[in-house]
């Protein structure tokens, strides 16, 4: 792609690597690639879905400590936390992977390493991203580079699915002295991501009277009946292609087989949509809301005998939200890739990652990975991480570590 960085950016990183200490620091991380990895593997082999990521984060701790960390500790919300303090007068950055893997705690997590691949559920989203978080300590530490500001090198909770990205919004938003933002899902290299996708889900009940099948037909309103005109009110709204919105019933629950033969008093439906333009995804939810409205009032005008009533819980709440394209934080992350050799870096369009939350709170932030150039088949059983030139999402987080903080010898290019 046709991407230009700023002067100051590229005069900033051609002063940092042409450092010799800097330089040993990215040959140890190549050649500390395999110790990288063993970490990796231990730490998958540790169940963590949403919610459950105690276990792992006692192990994550230990690691910090044993790499000098100060301060290490977990947090009031899970979050493993360890500081390397700045020699002063720069910025102060967080470096985060997420723990939480989408595997429910009884999943087989079986190791299959062979052919430069490695298979088991959770390798990848975001062990791997946990694992790049210490590497980037381990080279800073080998090479003895000292930064201007404290990194904050954290494990967060509650990323994936109805976490919402909750450990994130909680450390940022109780941690004010935070300048800048790196996370890091998965490979950590093949994407920059530095947009929010806004995500809002909910769960829509419709309550009614109920009855028998046959004996209350025509003298009650059904709210399963209502659901489905809902749904199918929902299912008509045209959304624009850009900024990109989507929308998705994702599920509809009403009744048993013990009462398969009844009108039910209750039904619910829940519902996920998104929008990389906030003022899109709310249109969208007035929208929604008009649906549910109307469909409540043709079930209810069309028996005439009772009132059909809905209420709503807000499951999830993610702001969209962008930063130019040429904030300094995001053309050092792709100038850093191009440095590097990185296979077509790219900048990501929208994005749901822990990066969203920093966004959200006004931090120059990235995620680093966010996707990947290769099959990972993340979020299945399948999931596989491959080996080869793995270390580079490591060394990005390094170099961009450094650009964030400020060294003796470069000025943090977040101003």
């Amino acid at each position: 792609m046709d991407y230009q960085v700023s002067e100051k950016v590229s005069a900033t990183l051609k002063t940092l690597t042409e450092r010799s200490d800097v330089q040993d620091a990215l040959s140890f991380m190549e050649a500390d690639q395999e110790n990288i990895i063993q970490r990796q593997m231990e730490l998958t082999l540790i169940p963590a879905p949403t919610f459950h990521e105690e276990n792992k984060a006692a192990r994550l701790l230990e690691m910090f400590k044993e790499e000098g960390l100060e301060d290490c500790h977990i947090d009031e919300f899970g979050n493993a936390v360890g500081l390397r303090k700045g020699t002063g007068g720069g910025k102060t950055v967080l470096v985060e992977g997420h723990m939480d893997t989408v595997f429910p705690l009884d999943t087989e997590l079986k190791m299959v390493r062979e052919d430069g691949w490695i298979r088991c559920p959770g390798i990848v989203d975001d062990t791997r991203g946990c694992a790049s978080v210490l590497s980037t300590i381990r080279g800073l530490n080998a090479a003895g580079i000292q930064t201007k500001g404290d990194i904050y090198f954290v494990g967060t909770t509650r990323e994936e699915g109805m976490g919402a990205l909750g450990g994130m919004k909680d450390y940022v938003t109780h941690h004010p002295e935070l300048e800048a933002s790196i996370s890091i899902d998965g490979d950590g290299y093949q994407q920059i991501v530095y947009q929010a996708t806004g995500i809002y889900t909910y769960e829509f009940n419709f309550y009614g009277i109920g009855g028998h099948a046959s004996g209350a037909f025509a003298k009650v309103a059904n709210p399963l009946h209502a659901a489905g005109r809902a749904i199918a009110k929902i299912a008509e709204l045209q959304v624009p292609e850009s900024p990109r919105t989507t929308f998705a019933v994702t599920g509809a629950y009403a009744g048993s087989y013990s009462a398969i033969h009844a009108i039910v008093d209750k039904a619910t439906i829940t519902l996920n949509f998104r929008s990389s333009d906030q003022t899109e995804l709310l249109k969208l939810k007035d929208k929604i809301f008009a649906c549910v409205e109307e469909a409540c009032k043709e079930e209810t005008d069309r028996w005439g005998k009772d009132t059909i009533t809905y209420d709503y819980r807000h499951v999830c709440d993610i702001n969209a939200g962008t930063q130019d394209s040429h904030t300094p934080i995001v053309e050092a992350a792709m100038a850093i890739s191009e440095y590097l050799g990185c296979e077509e870096p790219k900048l990501a369009e929208g994005g749901a990652t822990n990066c969203s939350r920093a966004i959200e709170v006004g931090l120059p932030a990235v995620c680093l990975g966010g996707g990947s150039g290769y099959d990972s088949r993340c979020h299945s059983l399948a999931e596989q991480f491959r080996e080869e030139g793995a270390y580079k999402g490591c060394q990005i987080a390094m170099l961009l570590a450094l650009m964030c903080a400020g060294t003796e010898t470069t000025e943090s290019v977040i101003g």
